[in-house]
């Protein structure tokens, strides 16, 4: 059974990392692009930078 999750944009930021962000590479960004593409978006969103970003590409 799934579990209830809040979507990312509802969520905190956590307190260990607050004002860490990062810019992504160049190689995130295009993998961020072909996932919004595959997914019939012009434009990464939210989830495809977390997911680029997570992955370390």
């Amino acid at each position: 059974m799934p579990t209830k999750r809040r979507p990312p944009w509802k969520k905190a930021n956590p307190k260990a990392k607050a004002g860490t962000s990062r810019k992504l590479s160049p190689r995130q960004k295009t993998s961020a692009r072909a996932s919004a593409k595959k997914a019939g978006r012009r434009y990464p969103n939210l989830v495809d930078n977390m997911r680029a970003a997570q992955k370390g590409e």
